[in-house]
């Protein structure tokens, strides 16, 4: 017979370490960072805001379900770059855009879903530092300017443009509320919303939609170093979107004072006016010099990448709702989920006996861990759980009993197959484990596909179904596998205690189990098999 291997089992060692680490970010919030315990839920749970908008038609845009899906979709992205989840957006009645946010979302991100954000360029044709002039300089000479018809041209500071400049005062709050963005065509007065400068600007020369992309990241210097304590934004133009920054650049580059920038307005209000230091950029461009916290660099890559909305959105309604479903419905549903566990256990104990306990606890290390991350995972970045998150957890539990079940039964196997349980149990988790690696990374793969295909609550079923599949993997190879091992060299289980689940009398000539699906029979008892071959097969 082969002797028992000796020792704790790594394995557990490392459950130990990971339920440690878990544990300790669970008490260090609840103690030092006066967090809840308990996990967030979503809208359908716990209420929240819903915001109504109706999109306005403009001479440019018509009001199509395509434009309403695309708006959605920019909102989506918005809402998923503040950190909420599990809020629900879709569209009503052909022109209203329906937005739920769980919980008690933050002022910001209230502002960023109500905010229509037409993203426009415009070039510099005139700035006031000081924000509150009531008129243009003394020694503004507006021969200097290029009377060529351009976008930034002189001349298209007609008295109508002094007269506005001369009212807006960039001291009032109200200059930063937004709305209106002007005709792209005319020039338009705005305030810097950083800075407080006051601006003329040309007419629009790049739109939103011509931003591919923006990426906040630390400054580089001319050496390829990193600056420190300075940040930029990386900006990629689409193909169109290129040669019309190129073309303004040219424009610009050579005018003198501070007509050689442009300003970035977000429906209306200036969010960045860099200075133009080239002529040509190649489709990439970098932002630079106003940054001194990474927060300041990514609110404006935020800004530029999810600001262009295709139309203009007029708030209809602001309310706080209540949950959709309600605590009833959650009650069902970890009901279910308890009613579905006890089934399990109940099966385990009676089909494996002593052995079923195993299955027991691996699914109260799986449910405890699974608890840690989701309440973590709501501290760390708002994750919200939902009903249809609820019914990811539910299902996570039939994979796990999966995964048990296909383990003892190799197991089972390779005692009828006349080896000692020490040998039958590695033996076994040779052949299991890459059953059990195969089963979960096609559950993996199914709930990757869709999350990233799907919207809204589906979503979090996908999360809850793709992350219960990770921990089931980390319970098999760090409890279940090594509480199996330290168990066989004990005598209950090594002898085969008629109790144990693994007496070699109760295991007799019967189907073997081959895997998911496969079975074959064995032709002898395991006595015969011994009495046939002198001795015990290991």
């Amino acid at each position: 017979m082969a002797s028992r291997a000796r020792g704790f089992p790594r394995g557990l060692i490392g459950l130990i370490v990971v339920m440690t680490l878990a544990g300790g970010g669970l008490l260090a919030g609840v103690t030092l960072g006066d967090r809840d315990i308990r996990p967030g839920l979503a809208l359908d749970l716990a209420g929240g805001t819903q915001i109504i908008m109706e999109a306005q038609p403009t001479e440019d845009v018509e009001i199509t379900e395509e434009v309403l899906e695309q708006t959605v979709e920019i909102i989506r992205r918005r809402v998923d770059a503040s950190g909420v989840a599990e809020a629900e957006i879709t569209t009503q009645d052909g022109k209203n855009i329906l937005v739920g946010l769980p919980g008690t979302p933050s002022e910001e991100t209230l502002e960023l879903v109500r905010r229509s954000a037409q993203l426009q360029f415009r070039p510099v044709i005139y700035s006031d530092p000081s924000g509150v002039a009531t008129a243009i300089g003394e020694l503004f000479d507006f021969s200097a300017g290029a009377a060529d018809g351009t976008a930034s041209d002189y001349a298209l500071i007609t008295p109508e443009v002094e007269t506005q400049f001369a009212e807006l005062s960039c001291a009032s709050p109200e200059a930063y509320l937004g709305g209106d963005p002007g005709d792209p065509d005319l020039p338009f007065v705005s305030c810097g919303e950083l800075t407080g400068e006051k601006f003329i600007l040309g007419p629009v020369v790049l739109a939103g939609t011509d931003v591919a992309d923006a990426t906040p990241g630390p400054l580089f210097s001319h050496t390829g170093t990193i600056v420190p304590g300075q940040f930029q934004v990386a900006l990629d133009f689409t193909s169109e979107g290129s040669g019309k920054f190129d073309d303004v650049a040219d424009l610009l580059f050579d005018l003198p004072g501070n007509r050689n920038r442009f300003a970035m307005t977000l429906d209306g209000v200036v969010i960045s006016a860099p200075t133009v230091n080239a002529r040509s950029f190649g489709g990439s461009a970098v932002i630079s010099g106003n940054f001194t916290t990474p927060e300041s660099a990514e609110t404006l890559a935020n800004q530029l990448k999810f600001g262009a909305l295709p139309v203009t959105l007029e708030v209809q309604s602001d309310i706080r709702v209540g949950a959709t479903l309600g605590a009833a419905e959650l009650t069902r549903g970890l009901l279910a989920g308890a009613i579905g566990l006890a089934l399990v256990v109940v099966y385990s104990l009676i089909q494996y006996r002593a052995l079923g306990a195993v299955t027991v606890a691996s699914l109260l290390i799986a449910a405890g861990l699974t608890y840690a991350t989701i309440v973590l995972l709501h501290w760390g970045i708002g994750y919200r759980l939902s009903l249809a998150g609820v019914a990811g957890l539910i299902v996570a539990i039939g994979i796990t009993a999966d995964s048990f079940i296909v383990y003892f039964e190799r197991v089972r196997d390779e005692l009828r197959d006349g080896r000692s349980l020490v040998a039958s149990v590695e033996h076994a988790w040779v052949r299991a484990r890459r059953t059990i690696l195969a089963s979960d990374a096609v559950s993996l793969l199914a709930a990757g596909v869709l999350y990233s295909t799907a919207v809204g609550n589906v979503r979090g079923f996908a999360f809850t179904l793709g992350l219960t599949t990770i921990i089931d993997v980390i319970v098999v190879f760090l409890f279940t596998h090594p509480m199996l091992s330290l168990l066989a060299r004990t005598r209950f289980f090594g002898d085969g205690h008629p109790a144990s689940g693994l007496d070699p009398r109760q295991l007799g000539r019967e189907a073997i189990y081959k895997g998911r699906g496969r079975v074959r029979t064995t032709g002898m008892t395991l006595a015969e098999k011994r009495a046939a071959t002198g001795g015990d097969s290991s």
